[in-house]
Order: structure tokens, then sequence, then C-alpha cells
């Protein structure tokens, strides 16, 4: 993919190029994207979610001539491997040639799964994605994991399939609830705490908002932790382990609600949670950041949770062994570290971030 240098305010974040992610591609962040994509493999899939506006999909489809469109249900419904086989069908029926292309378009759960329909079709071929919304921008666009989700847990099933480019077109922003901008913003400000401390304070601020002065340039800095920490550790071998932290009890959350909670809220709870083990292990005392951040996300209300319904979920996330469950803590901002935490004091530290939320008002009796 290519853009015009005449578009304004455009930030590019190389992603690759070195030894161990030799399979580099560029992310371009800006306005006005998404009427210029260029694709130079023909033909094209374009995959995207069924609710996403008209007008996104059409400006896509003018850019990019699609053989076809297949549009899937929304959000973590789409990453099942019914739809995954469905989709894979309608391109096979289709013709999809070895050499043409998946682009995905749409939040992260759309494309984490065009991304695995294209490293599964004909054993793969090129991938594009064109990030939507918030959440799909600073974290699932980024990176090369893709997969669906099974009934015991999410994504247990994937591949990694780094894209050829990525588009962030900021003007889609502005067609998001707020709830669903503010729940993306939970990726961006986890890249403020384990590794860019000035993002705390962007992301909180009122210009961090659709439209907003400097929002493109917040969007890159976010992006550019991700994208250097997948530079070095492209297959999760060591450093790229740091960007779950507040997923251990995110993904618990997610499956233990039965995904009514939703992933960008869910790592917002889980932030916290993972900061209040920080500080018991030893760790700076971060949870001044996570309560900001909860203060200004404004999720919804946790429904009552007993840590016996959430534990197995946390073990499963990341296999858990005699010693505890691994988490990644904090000993201070930008200095993330892993360790495994016993069980007696995840259970303690759960019944006071409890505690918090009650105070906050989001937690439901």
């Amino acid at each position: 993919m290519s853009v015009p240098e005449a578009v304004s305010e455009i930030h590019r974040i190389e992603v690759g190029g070195a030894a161990a992610a030799p399979a580099s591609y560029t992310v371009t962040v800006g306005s006005g994207l998404l009427s210029r994509l260029s694709v130079p493999q023909m033909p094209v899939a374009l995959i995207h979610p069924a609710d996403l506006p008209v007008e996104w999909v059409s400006q896509a489809q003018s850019s990019l001539k699609p053989l076809l469109t297949v549009a899937v249900p929304p959000r973590d419904d789409c990453k099942t491997l019914e739809v995954l086989a469905g989709v894979l069908s309608q391109l096979a029926a289709a013709g999809l040639p070895r050499t043409g292309a998946v682009v995905g378009l749409g939040g992260g759960a759309a494309t984490d799964l065009a991304g695995f329909v294209a490293a599964s079709y004909l054993r793969g071929v090129a991938f594009y994605t064109i990030p939507t919304t918030l959440l799909g921008m600073v974290d699932a666009a980024v990176g090369g994991k893709t997969g669906v989700n099974l009934p015991e847990g999410k994504n247990l099933v994937g591949a990694f399939w780094p894209p050829r480019a990525v588009w962030c077109d900021t003007d889609t922003l502005a067609t998001l609830p707020g709830a669903v901008f503010r729940e993306g913003a939970a990726e961006a400000f986890k890249h403020g705490l384990i590794a860019d401390p000035s993002l705390l304070s962007r992301v909180l601020s009122p210009d961090f908002r659709p439209g907003g002065p400097g929002l493109a340039q917040t969007l890159a800095d976010a992006i550019a932790v991700k994208a250097g920490v997948v530079t070095r550790d492209l297959t999760e071998q060591g450093e790229r382990a740091y960007l779950n932290f507040g997923h251990t009890l995110a993904h618990a959350i997610e499956a233990a609600t039965h995904h009514a909670a939703s992933h960008g809220e869910a790592v917002g709870y889980g932030m916290h949670y993972a900061a209040r083990l920080s500080r018991v292990l030893g760790g700076a005392d971060l949870t001044a950041h996570t309560l900001d951040f909860l203060r200004w996300q404004r999720p919804q209300p946790l429904p009552p949770l007993e840590f016996g319904g959430v534990s197995p979920y946390m073990a499963r996330d990341k296999k858990a062994d005699s010693v505890g469950v691994r988490f990644v803590l904090l000993h201070d901002l930008a200095r993330p570290y892993l360790a495994r935490v016993p069980d007696e004091v995840l259970r303690e530290e759960f019944t006071g971030w409890q505690a918090d939320l009650r105070a906050l008002g989001l937690l439901r009796e």
C-alpha cells in the first residue's frame, strides 16, 4: 500500500527489519487515508464487520475494487471457527488466487479474523489491514498475531502472519461511540505504563479525542511502542510478553462474563489488578495511575465476580505452574518484568481490587 505525500499530518512507523522480525512493513497514521488505498496484489478479498459504517466500506471498495467483499459478524462474534470456515469457503468459491490479497477493514476482532484467513487460505496470501477503531489501531493491527477464539478461551487458534502494510485513518474514529473510543485507549495507556510514560497524561488529556489536536501524534507514539517490541521479539519469546500487562485478568473477565465485558474495558480493570500485584510484590505504587484511567474510561460496571470463578481462566491464560500464575508486573513506570504470583497473593489482591472498584461504583452487587 502507498499514500501520497500530499495528505496532511502523516506519521509512519516501521515494524520489523531486525533479525528477529525480518519481514518489515509500515504503519501509516493520518486523516483521509481510506480513499487512497493501493494494494499491489490483485484481486482482493475485503473483509469487514457487518455493522461498519457504510461510508467506510464504500470508500475502501472504491479504492480497492475487490473481487469479493465479505461481511462478518461484529466484534468477537466473528472470531469463531465457524465464521472462519465460511469466509474461507467464500474465497475459494470466488477463486481468489495465491497472488491475491486479503484486506481486513474494521476493529481488532475483524482484522484478527482477516489475518488468520490470509494465513490459512492457500497456505498463506498477502494480508493488509485497515483498523477503524482505536483499539484496532494501537493493538491488533501491529505485530502479526491473528486468530480466533474457542469456547475454552481467547485466541487459542491462530498464526503469526504480519501484514504487508497497515493504514490507520483517524477519520474513522469520529464515528465511534464515546465508550468505544475510551475502551480502545486502554492499550495506549498500557504502552505508557510499560514503556513511554509521556503517554499517560496525553491519553487522559481532553485533547485525546476524535479530531483532537495531536491525536495522530499520540496514536503514532503509542503504536511505536508496540512496533519496537514486535521488531525485537516477533513470536513472543521474551520482551513481547510485556505487552500482556493487564491482560491476564482481562481475558479471565471476558471469559467469566461470556464477553459481556469488552476487551478494552477488561484491560482497564486488569491493569489496576496488575498494579496492585506489582505494589504488594515490592514495586512502585502505580495504582493512582490505573485508578485515574478507570475514572477517565468510565467502563461498564462489572457483575459480581468470585475469585474462584476467574482464577481458572487466569491459570489457563498464562499457563500456571506449581509456583503460581505468570503475570506481567512493573518495578516502576517503563520497567516491566515477568513473575509467577502465588495463589494466596492473587486471592488477597483480588479482594482489594474489588474494594477499589466498589469505591468507584464499578462493581455491581
